[in-house]
């Protein structure tokens, strides 16, 4: 995470940060291209962040931003001017992150203003293709399944989890369940739009999914009514694109392993241990599902980045591989982001990772 880079290894970029340590490396890039003749162009006042494109507007989706004055952390107010009504945003964020604090749908109605007015962003197919031109061969290159303007996930489950509020979104599947899946419709046209133009892109991996369908959040049974049809769609539509597809799921994954494989995805994240809130067994999950997907992740980054010794690290390490590493189809990655590591442990880590050969 850019925060890491900044606290401890003096602001160093992703690259040097994968050179540093002999890791593989992975280039994260998005790039939206606007269609002019339908009124498309770049927000003139945005500047990416965080794995972020630049922003796609119109004269009907137009993105505002406001400081809100707060006394502990920064706060902004993001509003989005349509013609028939503005619809707003709150995020707040800290040094590791920021989170919504105000959903944007707070009327069901609100839905239809988004169908309505909402940009559809395409893939800068150019652009993607000069950056794995330079990157080369030195690691994976990466995008997403786009996400809703400003903060969203890939899947279209997580994104409505974003605009509407998990807690929110879980009661209407109950309350008034053609809601759910007209919202879900919604956004499904809109990352469909994106997804189709991702022909001729040179990735090498593309995102979807995310941790609101994991089962730590949600039942296998709303899992099978609300995400499935509408992931799995988008992962056909993706290997039409001639695009491979990873999964990612950061929370409880062991009861929905064979849904997700049955979505048809090339791969599956983030095998989150229980040790950091996950409930994998990867021995299990290897023979479970080991032979239909590629599986990414599976170390512990809370107990073995930290507080414990180098032969610590390399034991969880070791024991990664002989549990999912047999025959291939396993990368070993830390289960999501860190944030805080100790430099001698994430040497440990690689030098173990590059003896695990078969």
């Amino acid at each position: 995470m850019p925060y890491f880079l900044r606290k401890h290894l003096n602001g160093i970029s992703t690259d040097e940060f994968f050179e540093r340590f002999g890791l593989d490396a992975i280039r994260w890039f998005m790039a939206f291209k606007p269609d002019p003749a339908k009124g498309e162009y770049f927000d003139p006042g945005h500047v990416p962040g965080y794995l972020e494109a630049r922003r796609v507007v119109s004269d009907n989706w137009r993105i505002e931003t406001e400081a809100v004055p707060d006394p502990e952390y920064p706060t902004v107010r993001y509003r989005f001017v349509t013609p028939k009504k503005t619809l707003s945003m709150l995020l707040q964020s800290n040094d590791h992150t920021s989170w919504v604090t105000e959903r944007l749908v707070k009327e069901k109605s609100d839905i239809e203003i988004i169908a309505e007015y909402a940009t559809r962003p395409k893939c800068d197919v150019e652009a993607v293709n000069r950056e794995a031109q330079a990157f080369g061969g030195r690691g994976l290159v990466r995008g997403m399944v786009n996400f809703f303007d400003v903060y969203g996930q890939s899947g279209c489950w997580q994104d409505a989890a974003v605009l509407y509020g998990i807690e929110n979104l879980i009661l209407a599947t109950f309350d008034d369940p053609q809601w759910v899946h007209e919202l879900l419709k919604v956004l499904l046209e809109r990352k469909r739009v994106f997804v189709d133009s991702l022909q001729g892109a040179r990735y090498d991996i593309i995102e979807h999914g995310g941790g609101d369908a994991s089962s730590t959040v949600i039942s296998p049974g709303l899992f099978d009514e609300f995400v499935a049809p509408y992931d799995a769609a988008l992962t056909e539509r993706a290997h039409a694109a001639g695009q491979r597809v990873v999964y990612h799921t950061c929370g409880g994954m062991m009861p929905l392993l064979e849904r997700i494989a049955d979505l048809g995805v090339d791969a599956m994240e983030t095998f989150t241990p229980r040790g950091m809130g996950g409930d994998i067994s990867l021995k299990e999950a290897k023979r479970r599902i080991g032979e239909r997907v590629c599986m990414i992740g599976g170390f512990d980054q809370l107990h073995f980045f930290n507080n414990c010794t180098e032969e610590e690290t390399r034991q969880e390490v070791r024991r990664c591989y002989e549990e999912a590493g047999a025959g291939g189809g396993f990368i070993l990655s830390p289960s999501d982001h860190f944030f805080d590591a100790e430099l001698k442990l994430l040497d440990a880590f690689a030098d173990e990772a590059r003896r695990c050969v078969y």
